[in-house]
């Protein structure tokens, strides 16, 4: 077994986060990098995709994952801003299999569920756990935080995996 790199996502269609960690064999965890991608500068939505494509595939190339996780959406009161939601969801997908790189999602309940231990978390209580986690220092910006946690999330899922002989999945429920 050797090191292996996990792009997590959060996705959104205003700023996606995202964060790169390494995970030793032995599950050691190793911050390399987070970040929000502003999408905001561009003149109309489809601009907006464009530029998460860009940026994640900028962001590909030189951190060079082995494996993503991204969060799934979540159901919005609002119909426009759950489907533009979707639609940043789905680039974000296209982006990273365009790449070869395999994907798994995660809900927001299964990842405050893995980092803090209960579904109904709040962000407060995630970020102060991907810094604990991740030994980082200040407060994290929500969306990269969101991101480091969901990437956390499959590091974890992925190990218990390994150690039952099934796919992440399955490690993860009965489903």
């Amino acid at each position: 077994m050797s090191t292996v790199r996990i792009l997590g996502i959060d996705p959104g269609s205003q700023r996606t986060g995202v964060g790169v960690i390494d995970v030793a064999p032995d599950g050691r965890m190793v911050h390399i990098h987070h970040a929000p991608l502003s999408l905001m500068k561009a003149e109309d939505f489809p601009q907006r995709l464009r530029l998460l494509l860009d940026g994640l595939w900028a962001l590909i190339e030189e951190h060079k994952p082995d494996e993503v996780a991204i969060e799934q959406v979540f159901l919005s009161n609002n119909a426009m801003s759950a489907l533009k939601l979707g639609q940043a969801r789905g680039a974000a997908i296209a982006a990273c299999v365009a790449r070869d790189l395999k994907v798994a999602e995660y809900a927001a309940k299964e990842v405050k569920l893995a980092l803090v231990g209960k579904g109904g978390a709040d962000k407060a209580q995630v970020q102060h756990m991907v810094g604990v986690m991740l030994n980082l220092k200040g407060k994290l910006q929500a969306d990269a935080a969101d991101a480091l946690a969901v990437a956390i999330t499959h590091a974890h899922v992925r190990a218990s995996a390994a150690r039952l002989g099934v796919g992440v999945r399955q490690a993860w429920g009965r489903r």
